[in-house]
């Protein structure tokens, strides 16, 4: 564990605000936990409300350079950035594995995702356009430029450590802006890896600070009430995106809000049923099913149900599940007792409702927080599983009649992030696409996100977009000169 014990001598496991790295003013810390073990991996220290304010202090000061700095020199910065994150891809993954358990091959997959978000925005710094027009009327010149938006507080989720700390401070860092980072309590040590890969990378000091804390909600809420603060990113929960919409709103903050997914998976009568399974394993597996854009819900035409149903059985049964790091597995713990509790009761619910497991459904009598893949079958159209994100290896599935019914129950959810759907005929998929409330659709692929590509749903799913040029916009705002010569 080189890049833990790098950490931890160095003194890398503390707050850092302003370029430097300490403890929190009232010397509280939090353990961090191998979800594989359920052992404690080290401590880092938990930010106060003291110490958020310290944060915005240093994020303030830094911004007025920041903002005014040449965008090459922020796009180098994010190159660099990219460079060393790529070359020490292998340390980063070894510390993702550790602190949030997925499988070793997935964290590389993980860090290098994260690293591409620092590529793209280096590009993207470079392309901070406006516009120049002459008003209709002939009596002025229309000039729009966008400016950055000022000091910014990105929350981050653990399910993606690095990749969801990158993509918010890639675009903030291009855009001008300057930052707290607030990583989640499981996974705070990557945020910390990052932030020290900046600083080498020639950032700044304070316009990236991270504040690791046990207090989330009083150390958010804090920075929020502070009148210098003007952007809100948070990724997380949709419950707790409404709190903190409420929370924002007494000042106006602009937000963006990346907020829980309920995806659905339609598999139609003349769909490829192996490339349909192998889809649904990457959308319904990846990082466990611990995703907003998981495959969360199985709509199977009846005409090919049970093949389908059969065939997704036997690739979750012949899962290799273990701890992260141990060779040749591929899937990890959940993060922590929570989340395989919810797992359990997720089953119990179900097929006391009528639904029959047809693999897995247990937690497995082992240390650390396991739960097995697992498919349930027979599950009716209204059942309670369906209304919930599941966030784990379960799939539910479903079978429907036609292609209006699939999407009727498709549609049927508060949320609209991401769904899939595999069929042979491109003008049903097309026609299926457009019909779904839904802010991402894979067509015949089981994995849609990319760096380049405008991330985000509708409904309650969230409001703005990350990645793509989208995601830098989300950092600036757009002001219009009128000129007369």
């Amino acid at each position: 564990m080189p890049i833990l014990d790098d950490l931890t001598t160095s003194g890398r496991t503390g707050l850092f605000i302003g370029g430097y790295w300490r403890p929190s003013s009232d010397g509280e810390t939090l353990d961090v936990l191998d979800p594989s073990t359920a052992e404690p991996i080290g401590q880092v220290a938990s930010g106060s409300t003291d110490d958020a304010i310290d944060a915005v202090d240093a994020a303030a000061a830094a911004f007025p350079g920041w903002a005014a700095s040449s965008p090459r020199e922020r796009s180098e910065v994010l190159r660099r950035g990219f460079e060393l994150m790529t070359a020490e891809a292998e340390d980063l993954a070894e510390l993702i594995v550790l602190e949030m358990g997925k499988a070793r091959g997935e964290a590389k997959a993980e860090a290098s995702y994260a690293a591409e978000f620092f590529r793209w925005y280096s590009g993207e710094a470079l392309r901070n356009e406006g516009s120049l027009l002459r008003a209709p009327g002939g009596d002025k010149h229309i000039i729009s430029i966008h400016q950055p938006v000022g000091v910014s507080v990105l929350v981050t989720p653990w399910n993606f450590p690095a990749a969801m700390a990158t993509r918010k401070i890639g675009p903030a860092i291009a855009a001008g802006c300057t930052m707290v980072l607030k990583p989640a309590s499981d996974t705070p040590l990557t945020a910390l890896a990052i932030a020290d890969v900046l600083s080498r990378a020639g950032l700044p000091d304070g316009v990236l600070n991270v504040l690791p804390s046990a207090r989330s909600s009083k150390v958010v809420g804090a920075m929020l009430a502070d009148d210098r603060i003007r952007k809100l990113s948070f990724t997380g929960s949709t419950e707790v995106g409404r709190i903190l919409l409420e929370q924002a709103s007494a000042r106006v903050v602009n937000c963006s809000m990346e907020l829980g997914g309920n995806a659905p998976f339609l598999v139609f009568g003349d769909a490829d049923i192996d490339a349909a399974v192998g889809g649904a394993m990457i959308a319904k597996m990846r990082n466990g099913g611990q995703s907003c854009i998981a495959a969360n819900r199985f709509y199977i035409h009846g005409s090919v149900a049970a093949e389908f149903s059969d065939k997704l059985s036997a690739a979750m049964a012949a899962t290799r599940m273990g701890p992260g790091l141990d060779a040749g597995v591929d899937l990890g713990p959940l993060v922590n007792r929570a989340a395989q509790n919810d797992m359990s009761e997720v089953v119990e619910t179900s097929t006391g409702s009528g639904a029959k497991v047809l693999t897995g459904g247990h937690a497995p009598d082992r240390p650390g927080f396991f739960f097995e893949p697992t498919v349930l079958g027979g599950v009716e159209p209204g059942a309670s599983i369906l209304g919930q994100e599941i966030f784990g290896p379960i799939a539910p599935v479903v079978t429907f009649d036609t292609d209006d019914e699939a999407i009727r129950l498709a549609n049927d959810t508060i949320h609209g992030l991401a769904s899939y759907l595999y069929t042979t005929d491109l003008s049903r998929a097309l026609r299926v696409s457009e019909a779904l409330e839904a802010g991402m659709v894979g067509i015949n692929r089981g994995l849609i996100s990319d760096p380049a590509a405008p991330f985000g749903g509708v409904k309650q799913s969230g409001l703005g977009r990350e990645g793509g040029h989208d995601g830098m916009l989300e950092f600036l705002e757009t002001k219009y000169i009128a000129a007369d010569w």
